[in-house]
């Protein structure tokens, strides 16, 4: 009986469709055929329905990266030149804040902006220089009364020469605790704690 009951669903099916056929024509079934997506596939998508690809987003930028020149933030570089005007902002239209007059002085770098570094001197005072005016030769300040410089990178060893509180010291090499600076042409050792001018962990050679 089933088989029977099975028989009799398919030609009702089937003469469902010659009625069709007879009804609405060949050539109409056949181009609603064609509009019809194929066995399995899925919904079609309409443009309304299309969702939109995500923007691409920007790469983080590291802070303790220059975005000009990729060199580290902060770092230390020297003033090029006898005279360097600080402004208030990275362009020639802001108005100059401060002046720099010792060529040779260390100022650390703290920003870039296109042509322009933002700087500051060992008392914290700067502003936006050009980049023209910096050097990356190294320099120093002593920021101890009577800074003690000897032969040898170690203590206890021979006293070469003393140097007041703001002297500007030439960097020759800096390890992890010790810097060789000239002054005036005479050269010695003594810890980074007595320098402005260069990174507590820098190495230099």
């Amino acid at each position: 009986m089933r088989a029977g009951q099975s028989m009799t669903r398919h030609w009702t099916r089937t003469g469902q469709f010659v009625a069709l056929i007879l009804y609405f024509g060949a050539g109409a079934l056949a181009a609603i055929a064609q509009q019809s997506p194929p066995a399995g596939a899925g919904p079609i998508e309409s443009a309304a329905s299309a969702v939109p690809a995500p923007e691409a987003k920007a790469p983080i930028r590291d802070p303790n990266i220059g975005a000009v020149t990729q060199l580290p933030l902060p770092r230390y570089v020297s003033l090029k030149t006898n005279e360097g005007n600080a402004r208030r902002g990275p362009g020639l239209s802001y108005r100059i804040d401060w002046v720099f007059t010792v060529a040779g002085m260390p100022l650390l770098v703290t920003a870039e902006y296109e042509n322009w570094r933002r700087v500051e001197d060992v008392d914290g005072a700067g502003g936006w220089v050009h980049y023209t005016l910096l050097s990356s030769a190294r320099s120093s300040l002593v920021v101890q009364d009577m800074a003690e410089f000897l032969t040898d990178p170690k203590p206890g060893a021979t006293v070469a020469f003393q140097a007041e509180y703001g002297v500007l010291a030439r960097v020759l090499e800096c390890s992890a605790d010790w810097c060789r600076v000239s002054v005036d042409g005479t050269r010695g050792w003594t810890q980074k704690s007595a320098l402005w001018g260069v990174g507590a962990t820098e190495i230099v050679e």
